[in-house]
């Protein structure tokens, strides 16, 4: 029997399968798409996954060619499908399956960006409107998110992939696939509009937000893991002002949520199932009765029962615990509970209630340190770190790239002005800061200090950073000192240890990994 696929054909076919099957925020990604264009890719702006906007994802060059020869070659393949599906190898029928699917996935991103929009806006408006409560007498509101073209989807999935000799629908069904493509473009939509820059180690931590969401095997991940991501929690680690909790937004926003075709609807609203808490900032009675919940009289205050966010989080859900390096051995013992048995108890009541949703923690302090100092269970934290994802120091960043210095600052402008003020803002701020501040200077605030230095600049017109992390008399700006070479060599090892030592949470064994010294010689200097 004549082969479906010419030898061209099908090395196109299985490039597109990799290029599915890839983490998209990889170069390798990139690289995927140049082996199927051939002489046909275009190097101009080639690396559209390294970018802050995905504006062009879709309108690349790149892009728009794999989709036009996918859905030439969907087409001429379908047209020659044997009636009685004999005959096609199975190599065939995956390369085809791939090519149809890809083609399918894209043919639909708009309509399913539009939704996205439209779901997001409609959650700020009720925001804007009324006051979430969680008393047992005022249920948290629910908005629904109903797609009008899921007919128009299903009827395509049909035609392309409801072929002699092709299962994919009875194994996964339209309603399954329909939810998985809408994951993928809000994964896309969170992890590119929440983190900005375009240096080496913000690639890295986006293809690590990827693989959060999705695993390394997205396969398996759609066949298998999408309906038991809830029970691998996610622990994110970094210095503070890093952005840990857009990371921890990217994902709990990005969860698998199951379509039901009968209702036309989404079984949740993702724009309400992210429940951040900062556990620093709140006394272990308080930490309680927002996770756990309470009952009327539990404590000095409850004057009616609530739910814990532990109990409103739905399955497909996710509960957020800022600073968990903080958080009281007690509490430890109650979280690590809930993981192991996925039950936990209001304040004041004895019945048992389930979680169903996923934990996200994040902590700046070095957790294996703090284990050794008794500080924190070492079981708690095993149960914690099945998924770890570090956010780079902005120093990180520039040391890098130092061109990422105009594109963070563009994008703080554009959050403070908008676009009209912005760009003049941006490089306004820019020059400020390399005269003041200069090249070298260390940011130990991170990305939060950068925030902050443009208000100051915005309002003021100048920014004083110095004395925030200066110690033992170290009241200068050493960057200043550094420009003019009044620094010895000793001098230079003390106060940059000290700043690492700043940045580490003031932890000596962060400090010495980072500066790849003994922790003797760090004490030494400090």
């Amino acid at each position: 029997m004549k082969r479906l696929f010419s030898p061209d054909e099908l090395r196109f076919a299985q490039a597109v399968g990799r290029i599915s099957a890839s983490n998209h925020f990889l170069p390798e990604r990139v690289q995927l798409e140049r082996e199927a264009l051939g002489s046909a890719f275009t190097e101009s702006g080639a690396a559209w996954n390294e970018h802050i906007s995905d504006d062009n994802a879709l309108t690349h060059p790149n892009i728009v060619a794999l989709l036009k020869r996918s859905e030439t070659l969907a087409e001429k393949i379908r047209a020659r499908w044997p009636k009685d599906g004999r005959g096609i190898t199975r190599e065939e029928m995956v390369a085809y399956i791939d090519v149809a699917s890809f083609w399918l996935y894209h043919a639909y991103a708009l309509q399913f960006d539009a939704l996205i929009q439209e779901s997001e806006e409609r959650r700020r408006a009720a925001a804007s409107k009324q006051e979430t409560s969680r008393a047992e007498t005022a249920p948290e509101s629910k908005l629904t998110i109903r797609p009008n073209f899921y007919g128009a989807f299903r009827n395509t999935l049909e035609r392309l992939l409801r072929l002699p000799g092709i299962a994919i629908l009875d194994e996964e069904p339209a309603p399954h696939l329909f939810a998985y493509a809408f994951q993928l473009r809000r994964a896309f939509h969170h992890i590119h509009r929440a983190l900005a820059g375009g240096s080496r180690p913000m690639v890295r931590l986006r293809a690590q937000i990827w693989e959060s969401i999705f695993t390394r095997d997205i396969g398996r991940y759609r066949r298998a893991l999408y309906s038991r991501m809830h029970d691998y929690a996610t622990l994110i680690t970094g210095p503070s002002g890093t952005g840990k909790e857009l990371v921890a937004r990217a994902i709990g926003l990005s969860r698998y949520i199951p379509f039901d075709a009968r209702r036309g609807e989404f079984a949740d609203d993702y724009t309400g199932a992210f429940f951040p808490l900062n556990l620093s900032a709140l006394s272990p009675t308080l930490i309680e009765s927002e996770l756990f919940g309470h009952r009327r009289g539990a404590f000095t205050g409850a004057l009616a029962d609530r739910a814990g966010w532990l109990e409103i989080c739905p399955a497909n859900g996710a509960v957020f615990l800022d600073e968990i390096g903080d958080v009281d051995t007690a509490i430890q013992v109650k979280l690590l509970r809930t993981l192991q048995s996925r039950a936990f108890q209001r304040l004041g009541d004895t019945g048992t209630r389930t979680f169903q949703g996923k934990i996200i923690a994040a902590t700046h302090r070095d957790l294996p340190a703090e284990i050794r100092g008794g500080r924190f269970r070492e079981d708690f934290y095993y149960r914690l770190c099945s998924d770890v994802v570090r956010t780079p120091s902005l120093r990180e960043q520039l040391d890098d790239a130092p061109a990422e210095l105009e594109t963070l600052a563009a994008h703080i402008a554009r959050q403070l002005l908008g676009d009209g003020e912005a760009p003049a803002f941006a490089r306004e701020s820019v020059a400020w800061i390399r005269k003041h501040l200069g090249a070298a200077y260390a940011w130990p605030g991170n990305f939060r200090e950068l925030e902050q230095c443009m208000r100051n600049l915005l309002v003021r017109g100048e920014y004083h950073p110095a004395s925030l992390h200066a110690s033992g008399g170290d009241t200068g700006d050493w960057n200043a000192l550094l420009a003019n070479g009044s620094l010895t060599a000793e001098d230079l090892l003390r106060r940059y240890t000290r700043q690492v030592h700043a940045q580490s949470g003031r932890n000596i064994e962060e400090t010495a990994r980072r500066l790849d010294q003994d922790r003797r010689t760090v004490k030494a200097r400090l």
